[in-house]
C-alpha cells in the first residue's frame, strides 16, 4: 500500500468536473441515504465514566484520555493539504482522500456550529461548504454526529471557547484543544469538560478512539462505548451491539482527526460509500498509525464525510440527490472542523486590537498580548482625570498630561478649549465659564456698569450721596467724574425728566388758570385801580414838589442881610404897607422877586 499524491492529475480532473457541476447545476438536497450510524437508538453508552475508567487496560491507570502539547510553528504555512490515492485490504482496493497537516492547531483550528454561531441551539444543519465559506476556512471537514431526523447535535461541543452543548457525561471519544494549547483525545468526565482552570477552546465528540499512544485502541473503545454490556463486561449480541460492531467493520467514507509526534494536528478524510467503497475503522487506524499519527478518534462518516478547500467542495459525496437520484449531493451536517488563518486569543483581541497572523496588534493606548490592558493606569491622572485608552481624560477646567493644571486664564471647559467671554477684568470659572465680575460691573460677561445709584461687588450697595446724586460704581465715592456713555445716559435721563417736569407744571398751571378765571379778572381790576391811584398820588406829589422848587429858587435869588429879630418885628407893619404900595404900582400883571419872597415867607 502506498500513498499516491496529487501528481495523479486524473484525480484532480474528476474533482474539478464535480465542482463545476456543483456550481452550475441545482440538483437538490441530499437524500441522507448513506447512513452510517454507530447506535440503533440515541447516541453513546448510558453507563458512567467510572466504568470506562475501570475497564481500560491497567497500563493507563486512572487517566482516560491522552494529552499532547500542540505545535506552534511560525514562519510556515498555516496548513498543508494533500490528496492521496492508496490501496487497502487483503484484496487491494483503491481509495482516495485528503491528508491535512496543521502546524499551529491552537490558533488555526476551530470547531464551528452548523451555519455559524447558534446553529446547534436551533438544531440547524448546513452543508460544510456553507459553514466553511462564511467562516473563511482554508480547509474544512465534517465533525461530530447528529440526529438526521431533527438536526440535534450529539455529544459535547465547545466552539472558540464557548460551551455550546454538554452531553451530560455520555462516554464517547472526544477531541479537544485546551486554552494552553494542549491536544486532548479520549474519554472525558463531565467535570473534565467543564474544567475552568484550563478550559477547552475547542471540543467535539466522535465515536471510537482509533489510536492511543501510537497503538490501535478499537477493541477497548468497543468495550467502553458500547451501549449494552453484561455484568462480566463481555459484549452481548443484541441489536445495539450488532449495530456498533457493524459501524466499526463496514467499509465506508470516513473522517478522523489525530496528531503526530510534533504536536501537529492531522485531518483525515476518504471518499466512499457504505459497503462498497472506502475503509473500515481497522483500516483507518492502521493507515494513520503507519503515517506517524499518535492519537486519533473517528468522526462522523458515510454520507456525512465531506472535505472542502477554500469554500469549495473537494470530495465525492455518497448521498443521492432528492431531485434526481443519478446525481450525488453533499449532506447537510452538524459541526465542522475548520482550518483558518491564525487567530488570536481572544479572537477579537479584546476588542482593542487587530489580529495579524495570530498576534494582536493593539490600538493606541492598549498593550499586552491580548490588548486588554490600558497603557494609562490609575492614579496616573490624579484627582482630576480618568485613565482611558487615549490617555488621561481631564475633568472640565483641568489640563496637562496628568490633569494637574487648571485652564489658562481666558479658557474653560473640557480640554480647556472654550474661550471665556468675561470683560472689564471679570474672572472666568475654569469649569463652567461663568464670570465673576469685579466691583462696579455686572452681567453674564461683566459688560454692564452698575445701575445709577448702586456700586460695589455684584452692584448690591446703594450710593449715599446727597440729593440722590450718582456715585462712583467701584468705590461709592460721591466725588465721581462721570464720563462717556454713562454721562450721556445721565444727561438724556435728566433732559427727559426736566422736560417731563416742565410739561407737568405747565399742565398744572393751565388747569389752575382755567379754574380761577373770575378771581384773576377781579384781581386784575384791583391791580389796575391801585395802579391808577398810585399814579394820581405820584402826580399830586410831583405838582407839590414842583411848586416847592419854584419858591426855593426865588428865595435863593434874594440878597440876604442880617437883621435882628426885633427889627424884623418893628418894621413888619411898614413892610407890609410898603409891599402893598409896590403891588399896586405894578398892577395886576406880575410880581417881582421881593414880593414873591415876602409873600412866601409871610405865608410860611
Amino acid at each position: 500500500m502506498a500513498i499516491i499524491t496529487a501528481k495523479y492529475h486524473c484525480v484532480w480532473l474528476l474533482l474539478w468536473l464535480w465542482g463545476l457541476l456543483s456550481d452550475t447545476t441545482t440538483i437538490g438536497l441530499s437524500m441522507d441515504d448513506d447512513l452510517l450510524l454507530p447506535y440503533a437508538h440515541g447516541h453513546g453508552p448510558s453507563h458512567s465514566h467510572r466504568h470506562v475508567r475501570d475497564c481500560q487496560p491497567i497500563i493507563h491507570g486512572n487517566i482516560t484520555y491522552e494529552s499532547w502539547q500542540a505545535s506552534n510553528h511560525t514562519g510556515v504555512p498555516v496548513a498543508e493539504s494533500m490528496t492521496f490515492v492508496t490501496d487497502v485490504g487483503p484484496r487491494p482496493r483503491w481509495v482516495h482522500g485528503h491528508w491535512t497537516v496543521v502546524h499551529d492547531p491552537l490558533k488555526t483550528v476551530s470547531v464551528l456550529e452548523p451555519g455559524g454561531p447558534g446553529g446547534c441551539g436551533m438544531n440547524h444543519r448546513a452543508e460544510v461548504e456553507q459553514t466553511a465559506k462564511a467562516a473563511g476556512c482554508l480547509y474544512a471537514q465534517n465533525g461530530g454526529f447528529f440526529r438526521t431526523e431533527n438536526g440535534l447535535c450529539h455529544g459535547n461541543v465547545v466552539s472558540n471557547g464557548k460551551l455550546v452543548k454538554n452531553s451530560g457525561g455520555v462516554q464517547n471519544a472526544q477531541f479537544g484543544i485546551r486554552r494552553d494549547g494542549t491536544l486532548v483525545f479520549g474519554y472525558l468526565s463531565e467535570e473534565d469538560v467543564l474544567d475552568k482552570t484550563n478550559p477547552f477552546e475547542q471540543l467535539v465528540s466522535g465515536v471510537v478512539w482509533l489510536l492511543r499512544n501510537g497503538q490501535v485502541y478499537i477493541n477497548q473503545s468497543l468495550e467502553a462505548e458500547c451501549g449494552e454490556i453484561q455484568e462480566t463486561g463481555i459484549l452481548t449480541q443484541h441489536t445495539e451491539t450488532s449495530s456498533f460492531r457493524r459501524f466499526v467493520d463496514v467499509v465506508s467514507a470516513r473522517t478522523a482527526v489525530g496528531h503526530d509526534k510534533e504536536g501537529r494536528l492531522i485531518l483525515f478524510h476518504i471518499d466512499g460509500q457504505t459497503e462498497r467503497r472506502g475503509m473500515n475503522l481497522w483500516e483507518v487506524a492502521d493507515f494513520l498509525k503507519r503515517n506517524g499519527v499518535v492519537n486519533a478518534i473517528n468522526l462522523d462518516g458515510g454520507g456525512s464525510s465531506t472535505y472542502v478547500t477554500n469554500g469549495s467542495l473537494a470530495s465525492y459525496p455518497s448521498d443521492h440527490c432528492t431531485t434526481d437520484p443519478k446525481w450525488r449531493c453533499t449532506r447537510r451536517v452538524s459541526t465542522i472542523l475548520c482550518v483558518h488563518q491564525r487567530l488570536c486569543q481572544p479572537e477579537n483581541c479584546s476588542g482593542h486590537g487587530t489580529c495579524v497572523d495570530g498576534h494582536c496588534i493593539c490600538q493606541e493606548g492598549w498593550h499586552s498580548a491580548t490588548c486588554d490592558t490600558m497603557v494609562c493606569q490609575p492614579p496616573a491622572c490624579g484627582a482630576h482625570g480618568v485613565c482611558t485608552a487615549y490617555g488621561c481624560i481631564c475633568d472640565a477646567g483641568w489640563r496637562g498630561q496628568n490633569c494637574s493644571q487648571e485652564c489658562l486664564p481666558g479658557f474653560y471647559g473640557d480640554g480647556c478649549n472654550q474661550t471665556c467671554t468675561c470683560t472689564n477684568g471679570g474672572l472666568c470659572d475654569p469649569v463652567h465659564g461663568q464670570c465673576t465680575c469685579t466691583a462696579g460691573f455686572h452681567g453674564d460677561s461683566c459688560e454692564q456698569l452698575c445701575p445709577v445709584g448702586l456700586y460695589g461687588l455684584s452692584c448690591n450697595q446703594e450710593c449715599q450721596c446727597q440729593d440722590l446724586c450718582p456715585c462712583d460704581t467701584v468705590t461709592g465715592s460721591c466725588n465721581a467724574l462721570i464720563q462717556g456713555e454713562r454721562n450721556h445716559t445721565i444727561y438724556r435721563a435728566g433732559y427727559c425728566l426736566g422736560k417731563q417736569m416742565f410739561t407737568t407744571w405747565t399742565q398744572e398751571e393751565q388747569a389752575h388758570r382755567d379754574k380761577s378765571y373770575l378771581a384773576d379778572r377781579t384781581w386784575l381790576i384791583i391791580t389796575v385801580s391801585l395802579a391808577l391811584l398810585l399814579l394820581a398820588s405820584m402826580v399830586a406829589h410831583l405838582v407839590r414838589e414842583c411848586r416847592g422848587s419854584l419858591v426855593v429858587r426865588h428865595t435863593q435869588q434874594r440878597d440876604y442881610c442880617y437883621v435882628p429879630l426885633n427889627d424884623i418885628n418893628e418894621d413888619s407893619s411898614q413892610s407890609k404897607v410898603s409891599r402893598k404900595g409896590s403891588r399896586r404900582a405894578k398892577g395886576n400883571f406880575e410880581l417881582d422877586d421881593t414880593d414873591s419872597q415876602d409873600e412866601i415867607w409871610s405865608q410860611s
